[in-house]
């Protein structure tokens, strides 16, 4: 199903089921002291609301972060694996080849293989650690000679710990990604509390009060549905696709 879809099945439901709870308790419930109520109703439903915009905000604005972090970081992998291989052909012997080589198997491992796994929300296999492992020992093991190609090869090693660094933060996102159940349980029952707090009111007539609940709670149900896309920065509605290890493909000659 497409996320608009979804997402407006989503916000249509929470809207409906409002306007029905809404109409029956006009409809159902004792009008009388209703009216009276709405001072003390009006204080309460402006802390509960208030306190549930926060939270909702701040949980988007993590989320958000989150995704345009994982995006950065993907891209910063990428680079600094390109940087090995380019900072080892200046070394002599074979080793700018091998470092090159092992460079694309790494990035058609993250490509091929890991990449399907984080979309899933599953954990990646060693595999991709090892490749990095045996780029490593090649760089360490690499001669040089003079000052420029040490300088190269310490170059090499710094931006091999960066793709390090960024790989452990890629697969650490993709698995342990999401929003906690105490969260959840938070962000639906708070929505579920500044929902009926408004029937409490008094004053207004059936259609616009109807109509004022529903728009309420399908603000509140678009609010959730976006917080539910963001969970994974690989899946469902961010989905970072993998164009940054394309790119470090593309730059190394392999694609």
């Amino acid at each position: 199903m497409s996320i608009y879809l979804n997402g407006l099945l989503w916000v249509l439901s929470a809207s409906v089921a409002a306007a029905v709870i809404g109409y029956l308790v006009r409809r159902l419930g004792q009008d009388e002291g209703r009216p009276s109520n709405n001072d003390a109703a009006g204080q309460v439903f402006t802390i509960v609301s208030g306190l549930q915009a926060v939270v909702l905000a701040f949980v988007l604005v993590t989320l958000f972060d989150t995704v345009g972090d994982a995006r950065d970081g993907a891209y910063r992998e990428a680079q600094a694996l390109v940087s090995v291989s380019w900072a080892v052909d200046s070394l002599p012997g074979p080793v700018g080849d091998e470092a090159r080589a092992l460079s694309a198997q790494y990035a058609h491992t993250v490509l091929d293989q890991e990449w399907p796994v984080m979309q899933q929300g599953g954990q990646v296999s060693g595999l991709g650690w090892a490749q990095l492992d045996k780029l490593r020992a090649a760089v360490l093991q690499a001669p040089a000679d003079g000052d420029f190609q040490e300088g190269r090869k310490t170059d090499a090693v710094t931006q091999l710990g960066q793709v390090y660094q960024e790989r452990h933060e890629r697969v650490t996102r993709a698995f342990d990604s999401g929003v906690v159940a105490v969260v959840w349980f938070v962000l639906i029952a708070g929505s579920v509390v500044c929902v009926l707090l408004p029937n409490l009111f008094g004053g207004t007539r059936l259609g616009p009060h109807i109509v004022l609940v529903s728009t309420l709670a399908g603000a509140l149900a678009l609010l959730l549905f976006a917080i539910f896309q963001l969970q994974n920065p690989f899946s469902l509605g961010s989905q970072i696709g993998p164009d940054a290890f394309q790119w470090a493909l593309a730059r190394l000659g392999r694609s």
